[in-house]
């Protein structure tokens, strides 16, 4: 019999097209699964059950018919909670936006995945606002990591991540501001991709940070990124940031390998500040690549600072009305770095944009001498829930801010970064960054796919 459980969303989509099994099966067996496990892991903040089963029933009536179902044919997803879901009120992981009225369409990824024939299942948890790396949300209560319930998915996009991790649905959408991707990934195990800034639209998303928004998917296979990837991106006119740039497909590039590809492995800020197993991940990735060069980025932690300042600034701005006349509706988390940020100098700001263009310039030169980079996704394996505090390297530092100290330098000049998944034995798993300059998701892709089929890398489903 057919495994969906631990299927890939390619191979139910292949499952359903040949008619070995239907999307209304499918779609059942998913609902059934959150039915059986979201209460331990609380991933969805809403589950849209009866339309989920008519848009299965639609995709069996378009087979049946002799009709193209689309690549996605059958195949359960879900999206985070700030991307639009028509007649669906639009959350953003927050109790203020409960008093919106309900979305009147769907976000364009979100319409994308559908019209390839995936079935959306529903809404999936997040923190507030997208401001935050734990999904530790007030509101709504933390997402669990499906590999230690007692420990944090990662953040923002931390639902995302544990849905599809969980073996919930194959496949899910998140968005990444400073790692929002790449963090929860890391933590739950599976693959997860920001692309360039500006090649997915983010029209139907509630922003964050509109500089810095990037909406990508989770999957457990480099060929579910792709396929999801090629059919989400291309211009729209809606996004006023969204490259006119027109689609190059990932997926048939996959199977290239890296004979050719100059792969080096990011030094200095990059290799120190985490736990010794993280760098460990990434010396095994980078064996497997071939890769014995290492590169410096400079001005790292300079980088690192500018994103928290244009980040804060832009994201207060966006919620000041709120912060004036609603401030104790907030997570208490999010309104206290909002309100920070609202005090910070428009100078600071401006300069902090400045340094943006002049590291952006920086990193461009060094892309004409490596095509790949390698770094560790995050400096530590998922905390504890509830954990303020962690000690790395014989250093206590704050636990929230500071798992992004790998991704923040590398979010705010939009650059397209795979985070791949290295599987501990008898740990947690980690996560490796692949980075590329604008517009080559096809390589960071095809290294994650080599990768992938030498086995050094996997998102098996963890069995909650």
């Amino acid at each position: 019999m057919f495994d969906l459980f631990d299927a890939d969303a390619t191979a139910i989509a292949a499952a359903v097209r040949a008619k070995k099994i239907t999307a209304e099966t499918v779609v059942t067996a998913a609902l059934a699964q959150i039915d059986a496990l979201d209460g331990k892991l609380n991933t969805f903040t809403n589950v849209l059950r009866e339309r989920a089963l008519q848009d299965a029933a639609a995709v069996d009536r378009a087979i049946a018919a002799g009709q193209d179902p689309g690549p996605l044919a059958g195949v359960p997803f879900a999206v985070k909670n700030l991307l639009d879901i028509a007649g669906v009120v639009t959350l953003a992981g927050s109790k203020i936006n409960r008093d919106n009225p309900p979305a009147s369409t769907d976000a364009a990824t979100v319409a994308a995945l559908r019209k390839a024939g995936a079935v959306l299942l529903g809404g999936l948890n997040m923190d507030e606002y997208a401001y935050g790396f734990v999904t530790e949300n007030s509101h709504y209560g933390a997402t669990h990591n499906p590999h230690d319930l007692s420990r944090v998915a990662g953040g923002s996009s931390g639902g995302s991540a544990a849905a599809v991790a969980g073996g919930l649905v194959p496949l899910a959408l998140g968005s990444d501001t400073n790692g929002s991707i790449r963090v929860p990934a890391a933590f739950c195990g599976i693959f997860g991709l920001k692309p360039t800034y500006g090649r997915v639209s983010r029209a139907g998303s509630a922003l964050f940070c509109a500089s810095l928004d990037h909406i990508g998917p989770f999957a457990r296979s480099v060929r579910d990124i792709a396929l999801s990837f090629d059919l989400m991106h291309g211009p729209d006119s809606r996004d006023p940031v969204c490259s006119p740039r027109p689609p190059e497909p990932t997926l048939p590039q996959l199977g290239q390998g890296i004979d050719g590809l100059r792969i080096a492995v990011a030094d200095g800020y990059f290799a120190t500040g985490g736990q010794p197993e993280v760098f460990a991940a990434v010396e095994t990735v980078a064996q497997a690549l071939g890769a014995t060069k290492r590169v410096l980025l400079p001005e790292a932690h300079r980088a690192r600072a500018a994103a928290y300042l244009i980040t804060t600034c832009e994201g207060s701005n966006l919620h000041l009305p709120n912060l004036k006349t609603r401030p104790h509706d907030f997570d208490p988390a999010t309104r206290d770095r909002f309100l920070s940020g609202a005090l910070i100098p428009t100078s600071w700001y401006l300069q902090a944009q400045r340094f943006r263009r002049w590291y952006g310039d920086r990193l461009a030169e060094l892309f004409q001498h490596v095509d790949l980079i390698l770094a560790p996704s995050t400096p530590c394996a998922a905390p504890l829930i509830g954990q303020e505090t962690m000690t790395i390297g014989g250093q206590e530092m704050l636990t929230r801010p500071n798992l992004g100290l790998y991704t923040q330098p590398l979010s705010f000049i939009g650059l397209p970064i795979l985070s791949v998944p290295v599987q501990q034995s008898g740990g947690l798993p980690l996560g490796v960054q692949i980075i590329a300059a604008p517009y080559n998701e096809s390589l960071v892709l095809r290294a994650g796919a080599f990768l992938e089929q030498a086995g050094v890398v996997a998102a098996p489903v963890a069995r909650v």
